[in-house]
């Protein structure tokens, strides 16, 4: 995969904290380095006839075009679909707009973290007593390329059949909103419109984030019927209180969840928070550590499925990158190699994928073209 970037206009991502060893630098941060891997980084001017020439010459080679600019921005550059089938006729190219290619709000610039909020994520992420705490990231971002592979195979199979591209239009508005189905399903049906609950539960109790022994650790638990609430009394040692008329069915339970909550924060209090995991789990009791980086980088399960693989970045050196979730038996997915520095492989694209010479690669960069 060919990244197209440039000094001229930095791509967002590479200024985001935090910077590696806490020196600032385009080619240190953490988000940007971790997303990137296996990527060449080709540093074009687009402002420039040239930069576009050469952006064509890409297209004739790839078999799919990616852009998350603002509708509009691609074909005032020169670059709309239309243009690029003149290209490449079977090109397939993806557009990740905010609100998708056409409509009233279509042209709103924007970021993934005011379209979780567009959405309507932010609202249920909170408490009920406070206002919307969001999720702190740009959420519709990590869901929309998922959803994207699904459409760029169905292209890519529909290419295969006719030999022809298509234009892929995707709305993260709309993606977001598909992670909200049961909530918007029981306004329609029911009139009712769900809130945040802070890390409660319709259907469960206690159901929350406890904390444990030591510093900022929590163990989430979830206990959903009354065999499971048995089994949960069993582990804290049935103490006087979990036979308490208040807490003898689940209604009730819920009715005093507020005080629930609090006597089992008293219980995990007083264990680590592996040791509170491991004995509910042992009784059936949906259970967790509420991890932080450090413990997904030790976790032994991830290490064991060599969820992390070791590379060397040019500038920030060697370090642990994520492997891809997925395992395909026959043809096993890795990273080779580590995110790229900006216009780090501008003589690789331009002369082993363009072709060019050595002369045409040496007037782009004296032109600016290539920065």
């Amino acid at each position: 995969m060919v990244r197209v970037e440039s000094m001229a206009s930095i791509d967002i991502m590479r200024a985001y904290m935090p910077m590696a060893q806490g020196i600032p630098g385009v080619n240190r941060c953490g988000g940007f380095d971790a997303y990137n891997t296996d990527k060449y980084s080709l540093a074009l001017n687009l402002r420039k006839p040239k930069g576009i020439e050469i952006a064509k010459r890409l297209v004739a080679w790839a078999d799919v075009i990616i852009e998350n600019f603002t509708p509009g921005v691609m074909r005032r550059m020169g670059l709309s679909y239309d243009e690029l089938k003149g290209v490449k006729p079977d090109i397939i190219m993806v557009s990740m707009s905010m609100q998708g290619q056409q409509g009233p709000h279509a042209d709103q610039p924007g970021f993934g973290t005011e379209l979780a909020s567009l959405a309507g994520i932010t609202y249920l992420i909170g408490w009920p007593d406070r206002s919307p705490a969001g999720t702190g990231l740009p959420y519709t971002d990590f869901v929309v390329p998922w959803l994207s592979i699904s459409a760029i195979i169905a292209a890519l199979e529909y290419r295969d059949r006719t030999g022809k591209g298509q234009h892929i239009d995707i709305s993260q508005l709309e993606s977001g909103s598909l992670f909200l189905s049961p909530a918007i399903m029981d306004y329609f049906n029911n009139g009712r419109v769900e809130s945040a609950n802070g890390n409660r539960s319709s259907y469960g109790a206690p159901h929350g984030a406890y904390r444990c022994k030591g510093d900022d650790r929590w163990c989430a638990i979830a206990v959903f019927s009354d065999g499971e609430w048995q089994a949960f009394c069993g582990v804290i040692g049935n103490p006087a209180w979990s036979g308490e008329e208040r807490f003898a069915t689940f209604a009730l339970r819920k009715k005093n969840e507020d005080e629930l909550d609090k006597l089992v924060e008293e219980w995990t209090c007083q264990y680590a928070v592996e040791e509170v995991m491991q004995r509910m789990q042992e009784v059936g009791i949906a259970a967790g550590v509420v991890a932080d980086a450090v413990d997904r980088s030790l976790d032994s399960q991830l290490r064991y499925r060599h969820h992390f693989v070791t590379l060397d970045h040019v500038e920030i050196g060697l370090h642990d990158y994520e492997a891809p979730s997925w395992r395909l038996s026959a043809t096993p997915g890795e990273v080779r190699m580590p995110s790229p520095c900006l216009g780090e492989h501008n003589e690789y694209v331009c002369k082993k994928i363009l072709g060019m010479s050595d002369d045409e690669f040496v007037q782009l960069l004296n032109e600016g073209v290539l920065e």
